[in-house]
């Protein structure tokens, strides 16, 4: 059997009026390096992730991102962090969940967790919680 992992790459299609915003959110909120800047495309790394950013005059809403995958960013700060990603002015959403969900510049939705937080509950099944009855699918 072939073996799937996630990889390290993402790629975005923004609105070029959203350029600005992004090039901002990711370098100075993020702090991500810019590997590469130019009107058409934007490359970013944070750590051992890297977002592109292809820039176009219609791109997809955003509304339409939060339909979309979320990704989580980790921080060994939380609170520092939240203060920071607010304080950019990033729309939240509402998700019934403690962490910070936010939608950042281009559309992109993120949740903000620890670094070394513990999200094992997020990965148990509902059937293996205590108290939780099995229910046939």
């Amino acid at each position: 059997m072939a073996i799937v992992i996630l990889g390290n790459h993402s790629a975005v299609f923004a609105a070029r009026s959203e350029q600005n915003r992004i090039r901002n959110f990711y370098s100075d909120v993020l702090g991500c390096k810019t590997r590469m800047q130019n009107d058409e495309v934007d490359r970013f790394q944070l750590d051992d992730f890297h977002f592109c950013f292809v820039y176009q005059s219609a791109a997809q809403d955003e509304s339409h991102f939060l339909k979309a995958i979320y990704l989580e960013l980790q921080t060994d700060n939380v609170e520092e962090m939240k203060q920071k990603i607010l304080a950019f002015g990033v729309k939240r959403v509402d998700v019934p969940d403690p962490h910070l969900y936010f939608q950042a510049p281009g559309g992109q939705v993120f949740k903000l967790v620890g670094i070394d937080e513990d999200l094992s509950r997020y990965e148990e099944s509902p059937s293996s919680r205590p108290g939780a009855s099995a229910s046939a699918s």
